[in-house]
């Protein structure tokens, strides 16, 4: 009855007052009267007017902005991904699809879309998007460096570090000598000209330069602390230099610049002494998500933008201010991890491709049309890897370093990536740099930030140790080593139950290595060690309980599934556990097969549906990280389909084929260490027609008669299903019941998959 007077009183209310809308038009269609109201003498052509209305609207300023920032996001985002499959830092890729969408490919080879796309006058609009993307951040760049560690360790890292700015900019600046009659503008003079090159050959990329040092793990070596060091001093000192190379071109002359340069103290001592002590006290009362509110949110950012908008009046321009405000920041790592994240997302993901596609818009790679101009391109590479590389690596070398750790520092403080291009840009907009230049040095930033991951790849074959590494050293143990690999801490302590399972009663003739690797895009080098704890410490804390010693194992990855599967070929290990959630199969047939309803979507999943070459029900249900591990794992692995595993009394396992046979192994390790009751389904008389399998379960049943139990029956009772804690089955025998369809699925408990490799 309820439903039906709703409906009454919806009905009643939109005619009701629809007639009353009606009513007032007409009674004002009388002031229509004596007014000059153009009226079409003809019906007009109702396609075309809504053709001319459509292209109207998306030639207006605003739809054409939205259509670009997809467009760009969507490039960078591919490159960025392709750069990350062969082992190069997002950077590169998002480098190359700034110049891929401008005038160097897209202009040249598709005009029409480039005007259509990025028409002239819109790109004032993607200009100013793209600072507000760069001052965010700046904010960011600024509030990862770690002021404490540059306290600690400054002596060798100043060193270091200066060197590695005061020889590639003097290899500059002499460079420029030859450069400038030919390539600087008519009204610039030759010192704004060279110390623009200069400081351009000069800076290092300390962002990229961070995510490689925590992607190969040495974050907590020697080597990495030190290059963090140089690299952060470098970033504080080279910013610096820039401030008062800009105060300098824009005021025209040295005596000019010094007025700058004395607000830009003052400025600076104001930051440090006055707004930095109140910064703190307002981190340290809102470190936490709860306290952390939007009104002390807007205090932040109200700072960030004041200091921008402070340097950039003063004549220092405004992303050193962004820095600034970043460096400031209260030094707790839980505080700026929280306001990371909220400004992260939104400026390295969304506003900062603009910043790489606007680069892009301004080079111009055609401009170098002849081999004479690849020869300069070629000399302005080979200067600035001498200078940045040669000077790090000799510096490095001086202050005590061995050769490899010296040359390892050399590779990773040449690594240029977005800090040149921000650099190259203010050098364009102040018209010190010519458009030639400018796609010179382009391309200079492109292959130094390229080539430090090969650089370090090289040096560490020509300078490898003898000595066994920790993996290595692993290998050589005559234990049976388990690794289990986990992304969710919770899901680890699952997964540790189970290799506790298997190995609890060896008496020390077993060994469980746990590791997380996390995405280095989400990693931040000065909260390394608090992150690492907070992901251990529900395994540390289950590891207790169980009376279980574990190795614990750490790193950022960019390649998860290749390095999981790197760590367990190289260390050897008996067995490989992995977790899946349900998010695996969440949204698809075989998730509500399985019981799991909430959706997500896999591109590649949707690509082969469509395709025609993946159906829903594809031989291994897994998402590609997975199916990756699988493939090119060499020791057996086993994954988990958690159903909130809590203890490990009854297990069952279905056999299907004769090559199930392995699974008895397994069985006898939950049987002899956690003394599992287990029940076996001959579904297809594998057991009777298969001597090996037959002999396997005599063999359990002779030492452990009391925990084993077989049943023929091809049809399986869910509540027997539900008694069980755990369901072992091969990864073979799990393609086959997802193909089948199996009804039961639904009612599994959870579920370790294994392969049967030797």
């Amino acid at each position: 009855m309820k439903k039906f007077k709703n409906l009454i009183f919806y009905i009643s209310t939109i005619a009701g007052f629809s007639a009353l809308i009606y009513w007032i038009i007409v009674l004002g269609s009388k002031f229509n009267e004596g007014r000059n109201i153009a009226l079409f003498e003809t019906e007009p052509d109702s396609w075309n007017q809504f053709i001319d209305s459509l292209a109207h609207n998306l030639q207006h300023p605003l739809a054409l902005l939205l259509a670009q920032i997809v467009t760009i996001i969507l490039v960078a985002r591919l490159f960025g991904w392709v750069c990350n499959k062969i082992g190069q830092p997002t950077v590169i890729g998002e480098m190359i699809a700034g110049i891929m969408l401008g005038p160097s490919f897209l202009g040249m080879h598709f005009p029409d879309v480039s005007a259509v796309l990025f028409p002239m006058e819109s790109l004032g609009n993607l200009q100013f998007l793209s600072q507000i993307g760069l001052i965010l951040f700046m904010f960011i760049v600024g509030m990862e460096l770690d002021l404490k560690i540059l306290r600690n360790k400054a002596h060798d890292a100043v060193v270091i570090s200066h060197a590695s700015i005061i020889f590639p900019f003097a290899l500059g600046m002499g460079m420029s000598y030859f450069l400038f009659e030919r390539f600087a503008p008519d009204n610039i003079e030759f010192s704004s000209f060279g110390l623009f090159i200069g400081i351009a050959m000069s800076v290092t990329a300390f962002p990229v330069l961070a995510r490689i040092v925590q992607e190969r793990g040495i974050q907590r070596s020697r080597l990495g602390t030190i290059v963090i060091t140089c690299a952060a001093a470098d970033d504080i000192t080279a910013w610096c230099i820039l401030a008062a190379v800009i105060a300098i071109v824009k005021a025209g002359s040295f005596v000019s610049s010094l007025y700058v340069i004395v607000l830009a103290v003052i400025y600076v001592i104001f930051m440090i002494k006055a707004v930095r002590p109140f910064l703190k006290r307002i981190g340290d009362l809102h470190s936490t998500k709860g306290s952390l509110s939007k009104p002390i949110v807007a205090i932040f950012f109200i700072v960030l933008i004041l200091s921008s908008y402070a340097t950039e009046v003063i004549g220092i321009h405004a992303l050193f201010g962004a820095f600034m405000a970043g460096a400031i920041m209260p030094e707790s790592a839980k505080f700026r991890n929280l306001f990371i994240e909220k400004v992260e997302d939104v400026g390295m993901v969304l506003l900062l491709p603009l910043f790489f596609v606007f680069t892009g818009l301004r080079t111009q790679i055609g401009l170098l049309n002849d081999i004479e101009l690849w020869k300069i391109t070629g000399l302005i590479i080979v200067v600035a890897v001498v200078g940045k590389f040669v000077g790090s690596a000799l510096a490095a070398k001086f202050v005590g370093q061995n050769w490899k750790d010296s040359l390892s520092i050399g590779a990773l403080m040449n690594t240029r990536g977005l800090m040149e291009l921000v650099v190259l840009n203010i050098g364009y907009d102040l018209g010190v740099l010519s458009p030639e230049i400018f796609a010179m040095m382009v391309i200079m930033a492109l292959v130094t930030t390229f080539m430090t991951g090969p650089a370090m790849d090289f040096i560490n074959w020509a300078f490898k140790s003898k000595s066994e590494n920790a993996l290595q050293e692993v290998s050589e143990i005559s234990k049976y080593k388990i690794l289990i690999s986990f992304g969710n801490p919770e899901r680890g302590r699952s997964l540790l139950k189970l290799a506790d399972g298997m190995i609890r009663t060896l008496n020390g003739n077993a060994s469980i290595t746990a590791m997380h690797l996390s995405p280095t895009d989400d990693l931040h080098h000065y909260n390394m060690d608090e992150y690492e704890k907070e992901s251990f410490e529900p395994i540390i804390e289950e590891s207790n309980n169980l009376d279980q010693e574990i190795t614990t194992l750490f790193k950022g990855s960019n390649d998860i599934g290749g390095d999981i599967v790197e760590v367990a070929n190289k260390g050897e290990y008996d067995l490989l556990l992995i977790g899946v959630g349900h998010s695996i199969f969440e949204g698809s047939l075989l998730g509500r097969v399985l019981g799991f309803t909430t959706k997500i979507i896999n591109p590649k999943n949707i690509l082969g549906q469509v395709t025609g070459r993946q159906n829903i029900f594809e031989n291994s249900p897994f998402d590609e990280g997975t199916e990756l591990i699988l493939s090119k794992s060499k020791v057996p692995v086993g994954v988990l389909i958690d159903k909130e595993l809590e203890k490990l009394d009854r297990i069952f396992i279905p056999i299907l084929s004769k090559e199930d046979v392995f699974l008895m192994n397994f069985a006898q390790k939950f049987i002899n260490n956690s003394s599992s009751q287990i029940t076996i389904l001959d579904v297809a008389n594998q057991i009777k027609t298969n001597a090996e399998i037959k002999e396997s379960i005599r063999a359990i049943e002779h030492t452990a008669p009391n925990h084993i139990s077989l049943i023929h029956d091809k049809t399986i009772d869910k509540e027997l299903l539900k008694k069980n804690d755990l369901m072992l089955v091969s990864l073979e025998t799990w393609k086959k019941l997802v193909e089948s369809k199996s009804l039961w699925l639904s009612d599994i408990p959870s579920c370790l998959i294994l392969t049967g490799k030797d």
